[in-house]
C-alpha cells in the first residue's frame, strides 16, 4: 500500500526518514529521491541504492506515487510544488513535514482535490527518536493515513490532531523542544563552571545527566512530578534547588512565555 514512494528533498529529515524507511523494511527499489544537486544526487543514490531524479520532468508519464513525502526548505516550495499537480488524485497521498506551510496552501497549490497529511517532526528523528505530530485534509482517506503515519514511525512516534491550529503550539513544544534542551545543557554547564568545576567536566556532566535522564524518562511510565519528587530529598542539596526553579519567577513563566511567542511566530510564519 505505500508504493511506490516519492521523496521530494534528502537534507537532514529527509535522510533520516529515508534511513527510518528502509530500516522498517520498506524496499529501495519502491522508493524514487527527487534531489536537484547531482553531486548531492549521485551520493544518496550511492549511499541508499536508491533511484534519483533531478526534477519531475524526468519522471514517467506512467509513473504514480502512492504517497508523495514533501521534505523541502518551505522557501523552495512555491518553485516547485506545481510540478506535482498531475499526480493529484485518489491514488495519492501528500504527506509535507514542511513546517509554515498549511493546508490551505497545499490546497491552493495543489487543487482543492489533493489529499494531503501536514507533519511536524522534530530533529531527533536523525536518531529516530523524533516525536511527530500530524493532521489532514478532508481527501485523505483511512488507509493514506494509516500509511502515512506508518512512515512517520520508522522515526519515532505519531500523534494525530483533528485542529490544525494547534500544529502551531506543537511547532512551539516538540518542534522547537530539542534546543530548549540544547540550552538547557549549556547554562548547567556554565552553572558548575561558575560553582567551581573545570569546564570540561562541567561540560561531560551536564551533557550526561540530561541524557541519562531523558532515558530514564523514556523508560519510566511514572509522571515526570513523581520523578522528579522521587531525586528530591527534603530539605537537601536538590530541594534548594528546585526552590529557585520553581519559584514564581522561576522555569515555569520563562518558558510559558517562550512557548506562546514561539507560537505566536508559527503562526506569522504561516501568514
Amino acid at each position: 500500500m505505500l508504493k511506490p514512494l516519492l521523496l521530494l528533498g534528502c537534507g537532514r529529515m529527509g535522510s533520516a526518514m529515508l534511513k527510518g524507511w528502509l530500516k522498517c523494511g520498506i524496499s529501495a527499489e519502491t522508493i524514487t529521491v527527487v534531489e536537484p544537486n547531482n553531486d548531492a544526487a549521485t551520493h544518496i543514490k550511492k549511499q541508499f541504492n536508491v533511484a534519483t531524479v533531478c526534477s519531475a520532468d524526468e519522471l514517467l508519464s506512467t509513473y504514480s506515487p502512492a504517497t508523495i513525502v514533501i521534505a523541502v526548505k518551505p522557501q523552495m516550495m512555491d518553485s516547485m510544488l506545481k510540478s506535482y499537480q498531475r499526480f493529484v488524485g485518489p491514488n495519492t497521498v501528500f504527506l509535507s513535514i514542511a513546517a509554515g506551510k498549511t493546508l490551505a496552501y497545499f490546497e491552493t497549490v495543489l487543487g482543492p482535490n489533493a489529499a494531503i497529511i501536514r507533519a511536524m517532526p522534530n530533529t531527533p528523528a536523525t536518531v529516530m527518536r523524533a516525536v511527530t505530530v500530524t493532521t489532514q485534509n478532508k481527501n485523505v482517506t483511512p488507509q493514506q493515513q494509516q500509511n502515512g503515519k506508518h512512515l512517520l514511525e520508522a522515526i519515532g512516534d505519531v500523534f494525530e490532531i483533528q485542529d490544525e491550529s494547534q500544529l502551531d503550539a506543537v511547532t512551539a513544544l516538540s518542534g522547537g523542544g530539542p534546543a530548549y534542551v540544547f540550552l538547557l545543557v549549556e547554562t548547567l554547564t556554565k552553572a558548575g563552571i561558575k560553582a567551581g568545576l573545570p569546564e570540561t567536566l562541567a561540560a561531560d556532566l551536564a551533557r550526561l545527566t540530561v541524557s541519562g535522564t531523558g532515558e530514564m524518562l523514556r523508560q519510566s511510565d511514572e509522571h515526570p512530578s513523581i520523578l522528579r519528587q522521587n531525586v528530591t530529598s527534603p530539605g537537601g542539596t536538590t530541594a534548594e534547588a528546585l526552590a529557585v526553579l520553581m519559584a514564581d519567577d522561576g522555569w515555569q513563566p520563562l518558558m510559558n512565555e517562550a512557548i506562546k511567542n514561539a507560537a505566536k511566530r508559527s503562526r506569522e510564519l504561516a501568514g
